[in-house]
């Protein structure tokens, strides 16, 4: 299971926010981690990815340059590191393993 450590919060235009997420029950090193997104209407958007050992990176072009996924193998934890938050950034946001 993942467990996201992030409250809600408001971010104003043009400010960064990290997001964690923490993984139990599973070889965390193992496992590709993504980074996606949920819109005010429901709709899910695909913001990221990181592979199991850090190596690759992929991101959505709307956030391309602006987010930053890293993890650290060590504590399970994923991270999102959002910087120049615009409005159409508003989503709620979630943490997910790839299955294999």
């Amino acid at each position: 299971r993942l467990v996201q450590l992030s409250d809600p919060v408001v971010i104003k235009p043009g400010a960064s926010h990290k997001l964690s997420c923490q993984g139990f029950d599973f070889t965390f090193s193992d496992i590709n981690i993504h980074w996606v997104r949920e819109t005010s209407d429901g709709r899910f958007q695909w913001v990221g990815w990181i592979r199991y050992n850090g190596g690759s990176t992929g991101y959505h072009d709307s956030v391309k340059g602006r987010f930053t996924i890293s993890r650290d193998n060590s504590n399970n934890m994923a991270y999102l590191q959002m910087t120049n938050v615009k409005p159409e950034d508003t989503a709620r946001y979630y943490c997910a393993r790839e299955s294999h």
